[in-house]
């Protein structure tokens, strides 16, 4: 299905063509400073998405495996970036809400479970990794 998406102040715009019907939810502390609550994300391969005003792009290297695009000018957090070596390097995680139209996706994943605050939960059943798994997954380097 195709899906639209843009930061707040328009700067930046993307379509991915064929994007997938699942969402992910990152709990870890990075991404809740980030985004100011959780990330809630699509996994993408770099070339699938196609972007305009990519010059408005920042990004912040935020750990040894992975960076953080977001607009220079309204200052919405867009994306990131797997950069370490590994099975997954260059894949986008796109915030789902950056999207024009979030209709029929399904939550099917959180990562990061071992770091998630009690004080919320979901109530859809998904695939559940700690920090120690997802690591494993993506191959990167162990903190330094």
């Amino acid at each position: 299905m195709k899906r639209n998406g843009s930061c707040l102040c328009g700067a930046v715009t993307y379509e991915i063509a064929d994007a997938p019907g699942e969402a992910g939810v990152c709990h870890c502390g990075m991404c809740r400073k980030w985004t100011g609550g959780i990330n809630v994300a699509m996994h993408l391969k770099a070339e699938d998405v196609v972007f305009e005003g990519s010059e408005a792009i920042a990004h912040y290297t935020s750990s040894e495996w992975a960076e953080r695009g977001f607009c220079s000018r309204c200052g919405s957090s867009l994306y990131y970036r797997m950069t370490a070596e590994g099975p997954m390097q260059g894949d986008l995680f796109i915030g789902l809400g950056t999207l024009d139209d979030t209709d029929g996706l399904r939550l099917t994943e959180e990562i990061f479970i071992d770091r998630k605050p009690a004080f919320y939960s979901f109530a859809e059943e998904t695939r559940k990794m700690t920090e120690g798994e997802f690591m494993e997954m993506v191959a990167a380097p162990p903190p330094g």
